[in-house]
């Protein structure tokens, strides 16, 4: 049995999808931190989305970094029907759950950190549980970023949770955030150009922090 043991392919997105809910007033909030994703990378490979009504979702190809073709997408399904519109870009250009990236808020990983995996489970998160459920495999790459958890929130008041995720950043926040989102982009390129397990090295052992000048 010891011939099966192969190096392992690599794996190169060729959809990345963020999550998020629809709505401006879903706009700008912690648990929608997959659609901005999405956005900078649209602004930073010059790639225009449109809502695109077979896949359910905003929806743009181009070129990144490296002459690699890819595909982007924010599924317009809410957070617990994301699957619904992967699955239709998926089937449609008859691409394997392993070349979808998916990216998320993560409650648990705090702020300035993320966290890029070949695959898992939905830790909770309805729109990995509905990502899971059509792509029929948790065998897909998602990165996951840091949002924090309520510092006074109580352990079993769910209310506070909701309230938090649903909420928006604050302005100490947002400067934070926006280099997360320059780092994502950075894990992503590196993805694209060396595969998702390389990249995990990079992506997965820093911690982004506002410098005090």
């Amino acid at each position: 049995m010891t011939e099966t043991v192969t190096p392992s392919a690599l794996v190169i997105p060729q959809l990345i999808v963020g999550l998020g809910n629809p709505e401006p007033k879903y706009d700008q909030t912690r648990h929608n931190i997959g659609f901005a994703a999405i956005e900078a990378l649209a602004r930073s490979w010059h790639i225009s989305l449109a809502e695109n009504r077979k896949f359910q979702g905003e929806y743009g190809e181009g070129t990144a970094p490296g002459g690699v073709k890819i595909r982007l997408l924010k599924p317009l399904t809410y957070m617990n029907r994301s699957g619904q519109s992967i699955q239709a870009v998926t089937s449609w250009y008859k691409l394997p759950p392993e070349s979808v990236l998916v990216i998320y808020d993560d409650l648990d990983l705090p702020l300035g950190k993320t966290r890029l995996r070949l695959s898992g489970s939905a830790g909770g998160h309805n729109g990995m549980k509905s990502a899971i459920a059509h792509l029929n495999t948790q065998n897909f790459p998602r990165l996951r970023i840091g949002i924090g958890k309520p510092k006074d929130a109580a352990n079993n008041d769910n209310s506070d949770t909701v309230s938090y995720v649903l909420g928006k950043f604050t302005s100490a926040e947002n400067q934070l955030m926006s280099l997360v989102l320059q780092f994502v982009g950075e894990c992503v390129e590196l993805s694209l150009k060396q595969g998702v397990e390389k990249a995990m090295n990079r992506c997965n052992s820093r911690t982004i922090e506002v410098s005090k000048s």
